[in-house]
């Protein structure tokens, strides 16, 4: 063996023992300049990539230190499986193997989980299409997946991996999925408590052992991150009656041996019970002490109530929020005298210093045009801090229904001490809705109606409506336009064209019709931020078209004035709305009053309607809702209100458990016509729906209905009222907000059309 072959082996051997054993390993390599750099082994690598990990260039002195730095460099790349340096005289001799790039990842047997959640989860921990593989990323990504169903309860889930290689050095990787059945809570202990009674305790959480209804709730899937909220439920419990010194103990979660069964115990320790012995405020309150004391919510003599302690912290921050202070600290000290169980509360407060707003970031709105956001802010950039713009800031954006979450939070701007930037989050939703509703009755059977909505369009904040209803004797296509801004100062604009076929309901059927076409165009003015006045016009053509059965007052209308009207309306109209939620409230209020005057056209006559709701949260899961329907009608310049302007009452939005719109006067040929004074009251009590836990997506509510419609030349009568009570299912279903709802009428006259069964999506009251 020559001389030259020995050190080319000697210096192969000193870069790989360096390698293995992360240390200098002296080999006597007598050091070289390196006259040239060959690099052999690469198929998709670029070798700028490798030579750009080198510690060493051409014309550089190489010895054994700088293979073993430049091994440890190539192999930290991720992207070869073995990496060897060799020696021809003064050329250096880079040798790779490249790691198999991944080609495609499976998942067989997955029922539990859409594929796309898995392969992002195999993403976050790195395998995916295009990247390099190796035996530890593979074995992290099964970690990963028995991970995800450990999360739903599936203790028992097997995972097989299979990789298969294939052409051009790639791979498929195959995870081959047994989930098995999932682990169910079968017993929930607390052990300690004295004050409450387990059961009560129990009704707090939302894990449970199951019920009927644990199909869909999944309440009885146990969940680390659910056993966490509920034990900080039980803790805020505690708190809020008194007991300042409960602590949970222990958490102690067992599964049965086959991985289908878990016991949960919480050990608990009660504590004294203690109460308020009175409330002191110290620091620097700018001279407004008195202002301040009226926001404590917590009096002495009453037990000491965690939750109403931290609210009146948030209340003082806010307050001093409102005067620029946005970095005021407010701490809640607690001086307990053990013997009396009684504890004073100390309220330090220190406004540091005033800030102003720099920048108000956005996130979160792929979709949503920062503008749309940006005109419903209060709290504008380079003015001073004030709480309560950016909170109304906050709520406006929330109402307006384009985001599941609205978030904001303040940051202090580094290097600038009298600055903030408020950060603005948001997640968004789909904004577009299809809504279906149908009624059941012995004479039309079933009708169904349609509406396809878009309340974002394109993500400009306007709104775009088609509505469709297929009823056998009432027929409508409406398309509808809003532009919430159109103008800076936010005068709305709503653009309304619409057709109307409309037949009262009669048992001998027909074929005349009431066709109503036109448009319309209305604009909304902000008076204030809860307050919009609406102004407006429309276009209508109302034919009658004589048929069979047709109602002898259409018929005497049509003899007196024309079977064509052509009128041009006038709308006014005020709006004003502080629920917590449009889309299932439980506090607030919404008031709506709306205006009609024909003055111009072939009717004179004046039309008027108002609706007032009222949602009061009775509890955390109980909510009373009422809603009262005013609406009055009568002719101008002695002329007759005309029949097709009518009020209709009966049905959904009205009395239920009667037909739709078959309240009030009637012809002689017994066809419901409606009438020019209507009002209805609803009263609704919305509760938990039994096993279904704390879910406020699905609740049951009790109803009860009073209302009427009246002619011309009727009074209020509430001694013709018609009433009802029934019971209902309320749901957020993934199209729309559902209610199903059985009616009994309780006050009913002969002749009345009784429908006890409705449901529609997409509907309030």
């Amino acid at each position: 063996m020559n001389n030259h072959s020995k050190s080319y082996r000697l210096r192969a051997l000193s870069a790989t023992l360096a390698l293995v054993f992360a240390s200098d390993v002296a080999w006597a390599v007598d050091p070289f300049a390196v006259r040239d750099i060959r690099i052999e082994g690469l198929q998709r690598v670029e070798p700028g990539t490798v030579f750009a990990s080198l510690p060493f260039r051409v014309g550089d002195t190489y010895n054994d230190e700088q293979g073993s730095a430049a091994i440890r460099a190539l192999f930290a790349l991720g992207l070869f499986k073995d990496v060897r340096l060799e020696t021809n005289g003064d050329v250096l001799v880079v040798i790779v193997e490249e790691r198999p790039t991944v080609a495609d990842v499976e998942f067989a047997g997955s029922k539990e989980f859409d594929k796309d959640v898995l392969k992002k989860a195999m993403r976050d921990v790195g395998l995916t299409e295009g990247r390099p593989f190796d035996k530890a990323l593979a074995d992290r990504a099964e970690q990963e997946l028995k991970r995800q169903y450990i999360n739903k309860s599936l203790y028992g889930a097997q995972v097989v991996t299979t990789v298969t290689p294939i052409e051009r050095n790639r791979v498929n990787v195959t995870f081959s999925i047994t989930e098995g059945e999932p682990a169910k809570i079968s017993e929930i202990r607390i052990v300690g408590n004295k004050a409450f009674s387990t059961s009560t305790l129990l009704g707090l959480f939302e894990l449970d052992t199951g019920g009927w209804l644990s199909w869909y709730t999944k309440s009885d899937r146990y969940s680390r991150a659910k056993l966490n909220a509920d034990i900080e439920t039980l803790r805020s419990y505690y708190l809020s009656r008194g007991y300042l010194e409960f602590k949970v103990d222990s958490t102690q979660v067992a599964i049965s041996p086959d991985k289908e069964d878990i016991a949960v115990t919480l050990n608990i320790t009660e504590g004294e019970r203690f109460v308020v012995s009175g409330i002191k405020v110290e620091g620097n309150y700018l001279g407004k002490e008195e202002e301040f004391k009226s926001l404590i919510t917590i009096k002495p003599g009453q037990p000491y109530n965690a939750d109403l302690v931290t609210g009146t912290v948030k209340a003082f921050k806010d307050y001093f929020g409102s005067f620029g202070f946005a970095f005021a600290t407010v701490e809640a000290q607690t001086e307990i005298d053990r013997t009396n169980n009684q504890v004073a509360l100390v309220l330090q407060a220190n406004p540091s210093r005033r800030a102003y707003v720099r920048r108000v970031n956005i996130a979160g709105n792929s979709r949503t045009r920062d503008e749309v956001i940006r005109r419903e802010f209060r709290q504008y950039e380079a003015s001073w801090y004030d709480g309560d713009k950016i909170k109304l800031s906050r709520d406006r954006v929330d109402r307006l229904g384009y985001f599941k979450e609205v978030g904001i939070e303040t940051q202090d701007v580094p290097g600038s001490p009298d600055q903030v930037d408020v950060q603005l989050n948001v997640e968004e939703k789909p904004t577009g809705s299809v809504q279906l509703g149908a009624g059941f009755s012995s004479a039309e059977k079933l009708s169904l109606s349609f509406s396809l909505k878009q309340e974002n369009a394109f993500g400009s904040g306007n709104y775009l409506g088609f509505e469709v209803n297929t009823s056998k004797y009432n027929r409508t296509v409406v398309f509808s336009s809003i532009d919430p801004y159109f103008t800076n100062d936010g005068i709305s604009r709503a653009f309304d064209i619409y057709y109307r076929s409309q037949r009262p309901y009669n048992d001998q059927g027909g074929d005349y019709q009431l066709v109503t076409q036109g448009m319309s165009l209305r604009f909304g003015v902000p008076f204030s931020e809860s307050d919009t006045v609406y102004f407006g016009t429309a276009l209508d053509r109302t034919t009658i078209k004589p048929g069979t059965n047709i109602p002898a007052a259409y018929l005497a209308y049509a003899q007196q004035f024309g079977y064509t009207s052509t009128n041009l309306p006038f709308t006014v109209g005020w709006s004003r709305d502080d629920r917590d939620s449009t889309l299932a409230p439980t506090s607030g209020r919404f008031q709506r009053f709306n205006s009609e005057l024909g003055l111009i056209g072939d009717a004179n006559y004046v039309k008027a309607n108002y609706q007032y709701q009222q949602f009061i949260p009775l509890a955390k899961l109980y909510t009373f809702a009422f809603n009262g329907e005013f609406g009055y009608g009568t002719g101008l310049g002695g002329d007759p209100y005309p029949v097709f302007k009518n009020f209709y009452g009966g049905g959904l939005g009205s009395v239920r458990g009667f037909d739709q719109g078959t309240l009030g006067p009637r012809d002689v040929t017994g066809s419901s016509i409606g009438g020019s004074k209507k009002f209805n009251i609803n009263a609704e009590m919305l509760v938990p729906f039994p096993g279904a836990g704390n879910d406020r997506t699905l609740r049951l509510y009790g109803f009860a209905d009073v209302g009427n419609v009246y002619g011309e030349n009727d009074k209020f009568d509430l001694s013709v009222a018609r009433a009802s009570v029934g019971i209902g299912l309320s749901w957020i279903s993934p199209v729309g907000p559902l209610r199903l709802a059985y009616a009994e009428p309780v006050r009913k006259f002969p002749g009345d059309r009784i429908q006890k069964l409705q449901f529609q999506i997409g509907t309030s009251f």
